[in-house]
């Protein structure tokens, strides 16, 4: 079995590391920058079999062309224009086996922070790059508050233990919002401890399980009354659906 470790680069992101501790073999998820996976992989003797990409953001592709120089290996990714070097296009239902790790992951399709975002979803894991990240979700650059709807709602149906792996360091931040949004909810306030804790020690505040996420992302807790009305509160009128009030919280967080 494969063990997952993250890789940071740039200022906030990870880049995802699943490797095979008896062959060291691995592969990496959204690798934005090639040099600290090189240099990762040099200091613990691993060799490259597959790179998985969620989205065309350079941040998660720009890495791609210098590790295929390196190591001539599969590149999964969305079935986009965007992205030149997949050479396993996917989409929904599709599945993968990386053999190296003993490793098969299902696809989801996730459209809404970028049109062509997937996630991968298997081992009690789920790579979802920038679109459910721990405590908040990604900026609606390509698509709509409804499909970020629809998105996240896939993504709340997984098991309770899926462990989620995004693609960035933003938890603090979103916590502190998240609070903003519902201050009585204690399930927040404690994780938030948890979280400045473990970032004032520069340690990663993910993966954390769904199970914590649908108490504290107030984006997975649209139907939640407290939610519900904090959004209407900050929109000065009476919000109809899930979708508008998911709109209108994501507006507030842009200005956060």
């Amino acid at each position: 079995m494969f063990e997952i470790i993250p890789i940071p680069a740039f200022n906030d992101n990870y880049i995802w590391c699943l490797w095979n501790p008896k062959t060291r073999l691995a592969a990496v998820v959204d690798p934005g920058d090639a040099a600290p996976v090189i240099e990762h992989f040099r200091q613990n003797e691993l060799q490259l079999c597959a790179i998985l990409i969620t989205h065309h953001h350079y941040d998660h592709t720009g890495g791609i062309n210098a590790l295929l120089k390196r190591w001539k290996v599969p590149v999964y990714g969305p079935n986009s224009t965007n992205i030149a070097q997949i050479s396993q296009p996917l989409a929904e239902n599709d599945s993968i086996h990386i053999p190296e790790l003993d490793a098969e992951f299902r696809i989801l399709e996730i459209p809404a922070h970028t049109l062509d975002h997937i996630a991968y979803v298997g081992h009690n894991a789920l790579f979802c790059g920038d679109t459910l990240f721990i405590a908040g979700c990604g900026r609606l650059f390509e698509g709509s508050a409804a499909q970020m709807h629809q998105a996240l709602s896939k993504l709340a149906q997984l098991p309770a233990e899926t462990m989620v792996y995004c693609g960035h360091e933003y938890t603090v931040n979103n916590l502190q919002f998240a609070q903003m949004v519902e201050p009585d909810n204690t399930d927040i306030a404690e994780k938030l401890k948890i979280c400045q804790h473990k970032r004032n020690n520069s340690l990663p505040t993910v993966p954390d399980s769904l199970a914590s996420e649908r108490l504290t992302n107030p984006f997975l807790r649209v139907n939640s009354p407290s939610v519900m009305q904090a959004a209407e509160k900050r929109a000065g009128q009476t919000l109809k659906n899930p979708v508008q009030i998911l709109s209108t919280i994501r507006e507030w967080k842009n200005s956060f």
